[in-house]
């Protein structure tokens, strides 16, 4: 099956046999389509498989059972449940349902004690006892595939394998979602409607899992195309901090979800970004290209370059968008 959106075997950056060769196909596929899949990643099977099995449990209970655990409940921490309609992309209610998490903090951790939005403890299911440790296993797992493919990445640069280890990412802030796009036979008239409309990501880069059913699209050259599901890889996909870092030589590339199948689909995005306080500043490389202003070309019609300051304003500024209702409450 022809697919524009690149699969790059990690093993030889794994196994540090010919690191160059995967450095090259990440320059590659950051300076192209911005996306690319990863595959010999060595993440768990049986894990991811029972992170989809309790997944599915969830979304299945009723609504009331899922309220329990409602992200107004998780306070500045922004964790929990919403209903589908309560997240927005450019204002516009997403049809999906989802739960928020990120790294579990204790109430002694210096961020929980300053009241630092987007951190604390999750919130479980009660009813599905398993779920927290399944969820944290997954969680430590994805920031060790992170660091391992922001390795790729420096070196891609021409910089040193630890660049964002010792640096951006040394403590970084890792979120995580399950989404739940209803099938098409449950909407009102059976009409498709977006999941989630075009965006891009906000951080660094985010790796996705994807169930078999399908929905992501991703604008490739002023095109969009479909990044099928393919068994045992990750969807990858640089965002608007490394954008604003290599001064647009990597862009961070619009994508959408629109499920038409009769069934419903799950996603599991993870969110592997700068820390909360980490100022971000231009990256010195050669070919680093001259910075242009592409507002006008973005989604939103913001150009990353003009902005200044931590990774924390960035993203307060743009989640206080996703959910206008909680964002007093940040």
């Amino acid at each position: 099956m022809h697919n524009t959106v690149p699969v790059i075997d990690l093993r030889p950056l794994i196994a540090g046999t010919d690191p160059e060769s995967v450095a090259s196909r990440l320059r590659e596929a950051c300076s192209g389509a911005g996306f690319f899949y990863v595959s010999g990643h060595v993440v768990d099977e049986g894990l991811q498989r029972r992170l989809e099995e309790l997944g599915r449990a969830f979304f299945a209970m009723k609504l009331d059972e899922k309220m329990k655990i409602r992200m107004g409940l998780g306070g500045r921490a922004w964790r929990g449940y919403f209903p589908v309609g309560d997240e927005l992309t450019s204002g516009k209610p997403d049809v999906k349902e989802g739960l928020y998490f990120g790294a579990e903090l204790a109430e002694d951790h210096p961020h929980v004690r300053a009241g630092t939005a987007l951190h604390g403890r999750n919130l479980f299911p009660e009813e599905l006892p398993e779920f927290r440790a399944v969820v944290l296993g997954y969680i430590e797992a994805m920031t060790r595939l992170g660091h391992l493919v922001m390795s790729g990445i420096a070196l891609s640069l021409g910089l040193e394998r630890t660049y964002f280890a010792d640096g951006l990412l040394s403590d970084p802030l890792t979120l995580f979602r399950i989404f739940h796009y209803p099938p098409t036979s449950a909407l009102a008239g059976g009409e498709p409607a977006w999941g989630v409309g075009e965006h891009t990501d906000y951080g660094v880069l985010t790796i996705l899992k994807q169930d078999d059913v399908g929905g992501l699209q991703v604008k490739s050259k002023g095109e969009w195309i479909t990044a099928h599901p393919i068994p045992n890889t990750f969807v990858c996909n640089i965002g608007d901090m490394l954008d604003r870092m290599t001064g647009g030589f990597y862009r961070s590339t619009p994508h959408r979800v629109r499920n038409v199948n009769p069934v419903g689909r799950l996603s599991f995005p993870f969110f592997f970004d700068p820390g909360f306080d980490a100022v971000i500043r231009p990256i010195e490389f050669a070919g680093r290209p001259a910075i242009a202003d592409d507002a006008a070309e973005r989604w939103d019609r913001a150009s990353v370059h003009a902005f200044e300051g931590t990774y924390g304003e960035y993203l307060l500024a743009k989640v206080a968008k996703v959910f206008p209702d909680l964002a007093s409450d940040v």
